[in-house]
């Protein structure tokens, strides 16, 4: 305790000759003091409206107007992620790769998809729900259905997957890739033995960005996938995720409790979503 009051009362006295330092100092403190407040208040006051509002019922395998169970939208947000990511992943990562292994730099092309990227990764997710609902849900005939909400989120979420995969790639050092042709490998292997494993904790930094947008999207999938309450037969029927659920229940004003204790369990999903990510991004690091 007495060396960390020394380390301290140090350090607060080298910015005495730094008065305009001490204010940034304090600035930064304070910002960083309000986020966590802000954060600690948001979870607390979640659990506590949601938490008391939990019970066996919530859980049941079918949902009724009596157990307003959240189990088939849980179920529906574990495909609907899974199959966005699986259309969105490996067109966002190998279009990375094209751009920072591959197209040459100052290519107007090059410079058209980045411009375009960053703009698509702007728009509001409503209007990808308009889209969706336009393109797949009316012109291709499939209706409401989770494959049309996946691939609404597939679109949404693959800028910046593409993104992130870029910059983690391009972080990688020109050092591996110049060592690796020196051993004789090409740059396709270089790629994908050298530079895609280095790169591998930015790119799944990207992913869990995405995978948190999925989990937490209303708006789109409400024009795509539809509000229904059960877990669907096959992807072309309809079926609501957990945010969607959430969202029916506070709507209807008769059971904002359950829609809290809903807001509970999409909070400890993201915790472990987060949770479960960072330690496959230790274990990346170590191999």
């Amino acid at each position: 305790m007495k060396r960390m009051k020394k380390s301290v009362l140090r350090r607060w006295r080298g910015y005495k000759g730094h008065p305009l330092s001490l204010v940034l100092r304090l600035l930064v403190d304070l910002a960083a003091l309000a986020t966590g407040t802000l954060i600690l208040f948001l979870v607390g006051y979640i659990l506590i409206r949601g938490v008391p509002y939990l019970n066996p019922g919530l859980f049941a395998w079918k949902y009724t107007s009596e157990n307003l169970s959240l189990l088939p939208a849980a179920v529906n947000t574990v495909t609907m992620t899974a199959l966005a990511l699986l259309i969105a992943c490996p067109i966002g990562i190998f279009s990375a790769v094209y751009l920072a292994e591959y197209a040459r730099r100052g290519n107007r092309l090059v410079k058209a998809v980045r411009l375009t990227a960053e703009t698509l990764s702007g728009i509001p997710s409503i209007v990808y729900g308009l889209f969706g609902l336009l393109f797949f849900v009316t012109a291709l005939g499939w209706d409401y259905s989770i494959l049309a909400g996946a691939c609404t989120l597939a679109i949404m979420i693959l800028p910046l997957i593409m993104r992130t995969s870029e910059e983690a790639l391009r972080s990688v050092p020109d050092l591996y890739r110049e060592g690796s042709f020196g051993l004789g490998a090409g740059r396709l292997r270089t790629v994908f033995r050298i530079v895609l494993p280095a790169a591998g904790p930015g790119i799944l930094a990207g992913i869990i960005l995405a995978t948190g947008r999925i989990v937490g999207e209303t708006a789109a999938l409400i024009y795509t996938a539809g509000t229904v309450a059960k877990i669907p037969e096959s992807v072309m029927n309809s079926g609501r995720t957990l945010s969607v659920h959430m969202y029916a229940l506070a709507n209807e004003g008769l059971h904002v409790g359950q829609a809290y204790a809903t807001a509970v369990v999409l909070l400890v999903v993201v915790i472990g979503i987060n949770l479960l990510s960072g330690f496959l991004a230790k274990k990346l690091m170590k191999g």
